[in-house]
């Protein structure tokens, strides 16, 4: 059984808190997002539909059951209210749930880009890595369906074309999460435009999971470089190339086989693409001296 996690008033503070740090990093703009968190083991406290989330006051705040039937309030709850429910049906051990639409991390959303690499130290450890969940409709039932495969097993994910979700023991360890995705996601970005990440080997990654138990980081599932076909839900799946005796690999010999002969700057190369789907970066220069080339070779 859920108990009490803090007083309704307490709460209802927090939530308007998240809600103002929410808008006032871009996270979200006009009425989007939603935020929500256990009562108790029956009920849940969650933001109104259409109310910017950096103006709300806590009297606006609904209470639902679990089923989605509103029990009090003068505004009716979230319209993706079903995806929060999905969460807390399948995760008793989560006790607040924050939806934004970050801009760099739904960019990599909507070019259906996970954020799976093992790149930053901090993020094995913490949310081990960031899947996408299929395109959904919001606001429908397709919504909780398409969370459903990887709640069980992470506290972070993109939705495809859509935005974020992040889960947590109270309400600000949910919103940090947030906070932790948009940054790795900045981060990654960076990276791939000044021609690509050097990822962590995976033998760093098995010292890093050995690090979650040392220092007590809780996480729903464990890390897994080579998942087996099945159920998403039974490992965070990071990318991380094995090389013995390394720490870090360089972003061309992890994912596409090796240094590139010609010294070209490497572009991005999604997940699942052939290496002929690769984005080749020329400078100017570069450029002007393949054409100068391809010139001559015409007369």
């Amino acid at each position: 059984m859920v108990g009490p996690v803090s007083s309704e008033a307490g709460l209802r503070a927090d939530i308007v808190e998240v809600g103002r740090r929410l808008y006032a990093r871009g996270y979200t703009a006009s009425n989007d997002g939603n935020i929500s968190v256990r009562l108790d083991a029956g009920r849940l406290l969650m933001t109104p539909t259409s109310v910017c989330k950096g103006f709300m006051a806590p009297e606006m705040m609904c209470i639902t059951d679990l089923d989605g039937r509103k029990l009090a309030g003068d505004r009716d709850p979230s319209s993706e209210m079903q995806m929060h429910l999905e969460v807390y049906r399948r995760r008793p051990d989560v006790q607040a749930v924050v939806h934004a639409h970050p801009p760099t991390a739904t960019g990599f959303a909507v070019a259906g880009i996970p954020l799976d690499r093992a790149v930053l130290a901090e993020v094995v450890t913490t949310l081990g890595s960031v899947p996408i969940a299929e395109y959904a409709t919001p606001s429908t039932k397709e919504l909780p369906e398409a969370v459903r495969q990887y709640v069980q097993a992470h506290d972070g994910m993109l939705l495809a074309n859509h935005g974020a979700l992040t889960l947590g023991k109270d309400l600000f360890s949910a919103y940090y999460k947030m906070e932790t995705i948009e940054h790795f996601a900045k981060i990654s970005l960076v990276a791939r435009l000044l021609g690509g990440e050097r990822v962590l080997s995976r033998e760093e990654v098995f010292r890093l999971q050995d690090l979650r138990g040392r220092y007590g980081i809780a996480a729903p599932a464990p890390i897994c470089t080579d998942p087996a076909p099945g159920d998403p839900a039974e490992c965070q799946v990071v990318r991380a190339p094995s090389a013995p005796g390394q720490r870090l690999v360089s972003d061309h010999e992890a994912f596409r086989g090796g240094p590139d002969p010609r010294g070209l700057v490497p572009g991005l190369l999604r997940p699942g693409a052939s290496p002929a789907d690769a984005e080749i970066r020329l400078t100017y220069g570069e450029l002007t001296a393949l054409i100068e080339d391809a010139v001559r070779h015409l007369k």
